[in-house]
């Protein structure tokens, strides 16, 4: 699982030279660290197996769940958050992924959680948007990253940030809310 989701990531910019070496290898242990702990508990994962190698995993996606403040529209506090969906590219546009995430969505409304999100990368937003993830009606998703400041921002895409200073402009990387991986 985390080395598919590192396929995702290293696809993202996100591996040596982007991220030196040790930082990568620091990311797949506390995330393989993250898994084993949570499994079970706030997490779902699901997964294809390559059906010529029994074991090797070509597909993956987990779901966690939040626990939110509710608001006048969705009482319920739990949020699903969809997030390290990875495909082999070998295998890739032959449904793997739109299977795990038909299950992870299942699995969130088999708890009755009705409020699933994601961020997605330009090339599976078309996937999420046929599967009926939107940008939504009621307000603009926006996030805050001291260590991926904001296109415009003197600190660059990949740059440091000063703890507790505003940086850049207002808009989210890459327009879209939805249309970005994050």
């Amino acid at each position: 699982m985390v080395r598919l989701a590192g396929v995702m990531y290293r696809e993202l910019g996100a591996a040596p030279p982007a991220l030196a070496q040790e930082q990568f290898t620091r990311w797949e242990r506390a995330a393989g660290a993250a898994v084993r702990q949570r499994l079970g508990a706030d997490l779902v994962i699901v997964v294809c197996e390559d059906p010529g190698i029994p074991g090797r995993l070509i597909a993956c996606g987990a779901g966690t769940v939040a626990v939110r403040l509710p608001n006048p529209w969705h009482p319920d506090p739990r949020v699903g958050y969809v997030q390290w969906m990875s495909t082999e590219p070998g295998h890739r546009h032959q449904g793997h992924a739109r299977a795990v995430l038909r299950r992870l969505v299942a699995w969130f409304e088999a708890g009755g959680i009705g409020t699933v999100e994601l961020h997605a990368s330009a090339g599976g937003a078309p996937l999420y948007r046929s599967e009926g993830f939107w940008g939504g009606s009621t307000g603009l998703a926006m996030r805050y990253r001291a260590w991926d400041p904001p296109p415009g921002s003197p600190e660059g895409s990949w740059g440091p940030a000063t703890p507790g200073k505003p940086v850049g402009g207002g808009e989210p990387a890459g327009g879209d809310p939805v249309a970005h991986q994050g």
